[in-house]
């Protein structure tokens, strides 16, 4: 057995058929499609269409919603918080936040920040800057001697709104000067 000898198993890779290469070949002519209509010709979209019946995705009852205006939050627990300080993931001596909490890998994702939440056992004396916190994990911090301060968020829709009050206002200045 040299390098140069090494194949497949006969019949292990099949090739694929070639349609629309003449009588001979068993795919010629229609090339497996039948005749005429819509679904011989290329391009049809009609998957799910029950010949006018309303389609089973249609007859099916609509579930739940997608708030499209919901923050997305990191939620850490202060006990992972705990574990990170003992295992000396994170410095406890310097003010926690999202950063923080991403490098010692405890928030994933929250593109709109961290919010801390009251689980597991918590002892450190620690300064927090985030998000948000549920009042257990605020009341926790500060037993164990620490702070949180919390950042206010103004939504992006009361951005827009201030924004356009403001344009709204230099134009009407404008108008009467």
């Amino acid at each position: 057995m040299k390098l140069n000898e090494l194949r497949d198993n006969e019949g292990a890779r099949k090739g694929r058929m070639r349609v629309g290469r003449g009588i001979g070949s068993g795919k010629g002519k229609t090339a497996g499609r039948g005749q005429k209509g819509q679904k011989s010709r290329e391009g049809v979209s009609i998957n799910g269409f029950e010949g006018g019946q309303m389609p089973l995705h249609m007859r099916l009852p609509k579930r739940g919603f997608n708030n499209i205006f919901a923050k997305d939050f990191a939620e850490v627990n202060l006990g992972a918080i705990q574990k990170a300080i003992d295992a000396n993931k994170l410095d406890a001596n310097a003010t926690i936040d999202h950063a923080a909490l991403k490098a010692a890998g405890l928030a994933r994702g929250g593109k709109d920040g961290v919010r801390l939440l009251g689980k597991g056992d918590f002892s450190a004396k620690l300064t927090f800057s985030v998000a948000g916190a549920s009042k257990g994990a605020i009341a926790a911090v500060e037993k164990a001697g620490g702070s949180v301060d919390v950042l206010v968020v103004v939504p992006a829709a009361e951005k827009a709104a201030a924004k356009k009050g403001k344009v709204r206002a230099a134009r009407i200045a404008a108008h009467k000067g």
